[in-house]
């Protein structure tokens, strides 16, 4: 099945976005941003803000989470209710040291901002601590978004448009509301790098969307990516599922390490992977894969196929918490055994068996 999702959805949230804006990025003057919690710096620098160290000793969510709303994707066969799926996948989780919702996320008390459709237009942004009804349109360089929740309704959560580079999503929550989305009412992208630069996205927690982190180049650590829901697109069919999708033909490095990604998804609704790197729009090369606890799909990982190099998978664990064998078909599938610069070390279900992929082809 092809994948033209991704063009379909940017034509129509180029015809239709009616977006508010942080001033415009090739003004020199910054003026004032319209909230005080809304950073523009001044003279166009790039942004100060560290990256936060990962909590030491985390503290509960408590009810507020998408999980505990019961925000979750389609039962496969054999599969108990979203609800309990979510809970034994996050326990499960937590006592193996994976990212869950106790260590991803918000740390500080957010305020409520119903932005809509909103474009980021200068340099050096840093949004913190609001709670977003709506999604960002990046349109700047080096934008911080920190301690923030979205619940969007859009094409996406977040977007990098091209030609910017810098974004950071950190200790966030991404989510989006079933039904409501403008892809016949799914939501298709939590954050999206439609740009040709890296972007980073840690500490997040990330449910909902059908291809949740969908970039060719960045770097995805210590996120929390569950409760991914089902639904027919625009054209008709069941949209693609996964929680890290990578289309292929990127120059830049792809790093993907000690994440939690599970796909609930039943594969007759559209589940792919739990990471797909798929050749749709070029060769997969440079990626690393490493220390990452996987679930759910087609097969729960997709390793690039014919042709793919430098691709690195290590320390991973295939967990058997939506089918027994990780994904329905298998653990993983189109790994390219001869490519220049592959890796395959130290994967294994969550038993402890060793994996050992087929070849690709």
């Amino acid at each position: 099945m092809t994948r033209l999702r991704a063009l379909l959805a940017a034509l129509a949230l180029t015809l239709a976005l009616g977006a508010t804006a942080c001033s415009g990025s090739g003004d020199p003057s910054y003026p004032p941003c319209p909230d005080a919690a809304l950073t523009c710096p001044q003279g166009g620098g790039q942004s100060s803000w560290a990256s936060p160290a990962p909590l030491a000793s985390p503290t509960s969510r408590g009810p507020g989470s998408p999980a505990a709303q019961g925000m979750g994707g389609s039962a496969g066969p054999g599969t108990s209710p979203s609800s309990s799926r979510s809970a034994t996948a996050t326990a499960a989780a937590q006592a193996a040291g994976f990212p869950d919702a106790r260590t991803t996320g918000p740390r500080i008390p957010l305020t409520p901002h119903n932005t809509g459709a909103m474009s980021v237009k200068t340099n050096g942004t840093v949004i913190r601590g609001w709670d977003i009804t709506g999604s960002l349109d990046i349109y700047a360089n080096n934008v911080t978004i920190v301690d923030t929740k979205i619940t969007s309704t859009n094409w996406w959560g977040i977007n990098l448009r091209p030609g910017y580079s810098g974004l950071r999503v950190i200790h966030s929550t991404i989510t989006a509301i079933p039904g409501k989305g403008p892809d016949n009412g799914g939501e298709d992208y939590a954050v999206s790098n439609s740009g040709d630069s890296s972007i980073e996205v840690g500490w997040s927690d990330i449910s909902v969307f059908g291809n949740a982190l969908s970039m060719g180049q960045g770097n995805i650590h210590d996120n929390y990516v569950h409760d991914l829901v089902a639904f027919r697109n625009a054209g008709g069919e069941w949209q693609h599922v996964d929680a890290v999708i990578s289309g292929g033909g990127s120059t830049g490095k792809l790093t993907i390490r000690h994440n939690t990604l599970l796909n609930p998804v039943a594969v007759d609704r559209g589940a792919s992977a739990s990471i797909g790197l798929f050749s749709d729009t070029g060769t997969v090369t440079n990626t690393v894969i490493d220390g990452n606890l996987l679930a759910g799909g087609a097969y729960a990982l997709y390793g690039g196929g014919d042709g793919a190099t430098g691709i690195k998978v290590t320390n991973n664990v295939f967990s058997t918490q939506f089918h027994r064998n990780s994904g329905v078909y298998g653990a993983v599938t189109a790994w390219n055994e001869g490519g220049a610069g592959n890796v395959w070390t130290n994967n294994r279900m969550a038993n402890g068996t060793a994996i050992t992929p087929k070849p690709a082809g």
